[in-house]
């Protein structure tokens, strides 16, 4: 059975299990440190949650996003990551289904994401959870140096 719960604060599994989970997300990006998990958590907009079977280890995390804007209040899911000998097994399916739950309980009418079309199994559970894909183009400046 697989259990989610959102980190409440940083431990060294936590730290450990980042470090394993991150490289199989992107080969660009760093893993974060200690304290960048902490700035995260301890943000007010940022909701880890990891997911565990059983046997305890860290199977997969995803970050939700919640913040107010004018028109209301918006939700975001970024960065989600199932270990490679933990896919097919529902570990993706139970992280997004309690982030669905929290992103409601914090007021977020509407839950955003986005994924890249060769991500095919993450594309196909997202639209067998509901989620719709839209006509959209999404734009990113990154500053050079």
């Amino acid at each position: 059975m697989i259990q989610v719960e959102e980190c409440a604060e940083v431990t060294a599994e936590l730290v450990e299990a980042f470090a394993q989970l991150i490289p199989q997300l992107s080969a660009s990006s760093a893993v974060p440190t200690a304290a960048e998990l902490e700035e995260m958590l301890g943000s007010g907009a940022s909701h880890l949650l990891v997911a565990r079977d059983d046997s305890g280890p860290i199977l997969g995390c995803m970050t939700l996003v919640v913040f107010r804007i004018p028109t209301g209040v918006r939700a975001w899911i970024e960065d989600v990551v199932v270990d490679s000998g933990a896919r097919g097994k529902g570990v993706g399916e139970a992280l997004n289904s309690a982030a669905l739950e929290l992103a409601a309980g914090l007021g977020a009418r509407t839950v955003d994401l986005t994924s890249r079309p060769s991500r095919e199994a993450a594309n196909r559970l997202y639209r067998r959870l509901g989620f719709v894909q839209r006509e959209t183009n999404v734009y990113r400046f990154q500053r050079k140096g």
